[in-house]
């Protein structure tokens, strides 16, 4: 059934726009916990913490909304797909943020914090395509430009995967720095994902 059998009910694409600003709003504290002192980020965390929560929230209404209505403006699937996918991004810059908390590394590496950057402009880049999906028009610069920063991300993580190793002497540090940059490429990757679901369902509906 294509997108124009459906009734349009703006009310879903409202709550997935709200729950992708959210993940601006988590990548920014994770932009500041990076580059803050230990004693400062703790707070960062915490403030992080409650933007997860919230997500999780609006995700759980948001699934609600899907499973009590008996049309969807887009396949009923598809919408789950993209609630499910949205929460992996959040979760994963969440639990990044915590890695960094728990394993008190006091300098980050330079790839680590360009790694957040990258997710900084999925982040971006996702709240803005959300309100998108009401018509699926003008998606395809986000779905390209996720998969070019993507590939930005792959390459720096393995850059830093590189120098982490054989750079580094003490291997307490190897392994923190080591879980800490896995998990931020593994937020990359979870862009990646949701963009190509997107993709998917423009090509399906079109």
């Amino acid at each position: 059934m294509g997108l124009f059998n459906r009734r349009k009910d703006e009310s879903f694409f409202e709550l997935l726009t709200e729950i992708a600003g959210n993940l601006i709003t988590g990548t920014n504290l994770l932009s500041r916990l990076v580059k803050s002192d230990l004693d400062q980020r703790d707070g960062l965390r915490d403030e992080l913490h409650v933007v997860e929560n919230h997500s999780d929230d609006l995700t759980h209404a948001f699934m609600n909304k899907v499973n009590q209505s008996f049309i969807t403006p887009l396949d009923r699937d598809d919408m789950s797909q993209i609630a499910y996918r949205l929460d992996d991004c959040m979760d994963l810059t969440d639990e990044a943020a915590t890695l960094i908390v728990v394993y008190q590394v006091d300098t980050l590496t330079e790839d680590i914090l360009k790694q957040v950057e990258i997710l900084e402009k999925c982040a971006e880049l996702t709240a803005e395509a959300m309100p998108r999906l009401k018509t699926l028009s003008e998606l395809k610069e986000y779905w390209v430009e996720i998969n070019r920063l993507e590939n930005q991300a792959d390459r720096i993580y393995m850059r830093a995967l590189s120098a982490i190793v054989n750079q580094i002497s003490d291997p307490i540090q190897v392994i923190k720095l080591k879980d800490i940059t896995e998990r931020l490429e593994e937020a990359c990757d979870a862009y990646e994902h949701l963009a190509a679901l997107v993709e998917g369902i423009a090509i399906k509906e079109s």
